[in-house]
């Protein structure tokens, strides 16, 4: 991993405040001081990002690593935070399938609150978003993880909240500022 100079001088210690008087007159001195400072932040920069591997939410470079061990096939066109979201349920998604699994599972994807509804007679189930209004992002991992651990005879239907016209003027919101906004906005406000 290359880090930038300014990274590096971040973490960079000051020698030379701790060297006595003598030596702060001396070019040599504080040449090699600041090579040596220099190579100190660079450490401590390295042992940070390799730090930072060790934790799913911070993960970079580790991503593939954890996507081997939970045997997952990486998306070559997901941001960090996607596959970050496929480790997590994943990770949560191990064991017997239940229903309060899949929820785990459903509310590492999205962020907030669902429901399960299970219709035992059609050997289905819902899973309702209600904690966060419209389609949460990374839906087609979300669909393949819920593929992949739940019992093959059952299946599985997604339901999305919105708002509907008469919630927006519950709000008391005034058409001018309505109008300013784009559908997409008001349908999750």
């Amino acid at each position: 991993m290359e880090f930038t100079k300014d990274q590096i001088m971040a973490k960079a210690p000051d020698l030379m405040k701790d060297m006595p008087e003598y030596y702060k007159n001396s070019d040599v001195a504080k040449n090699q001081l600041n090579v040596e400072s220099y190579e100190v932040g660079r450490l401590m920069v390295t042992i940070q990002d390799v730090e930072d591997q060790l934790y799913i939410n911070r993960t970079t470079w580790g991503l593939d690593i954890y996507e081997k061990a939970y045997n997952i096939t990486p998306n070559p066109g997901a941001s960090y935070e996607e596959r970050r979201e496929v480790i997590k349920a994943k990770r949560r998604g191990r064991g017997t399938t239940t229903k309060a699994m899949i929820k785990n599972t459903a509310e590492a994807f999205s962020g907030g609150e669902v429901d399960i509804i299970e219709h035992p007679a059609d050997f289905s189930f819902t899973i309702k978003f209600v904690g966060a209004k419209g389609i949460p992002q990374n839906m087609v991992g979300f669909i393949n993880m819920i593929r992949e651990i739940k019992p093959a005879h059952l299946v599985c239907d997604v339901e999305y909240s919105y708002n509907v016209w008469n919630v927006i003027n519950s709000k008391q919101m005034m058409w001018n500022t309505a109008e300013a906004k784009a559908w997409e906005e008001m349908k999750v406000i």
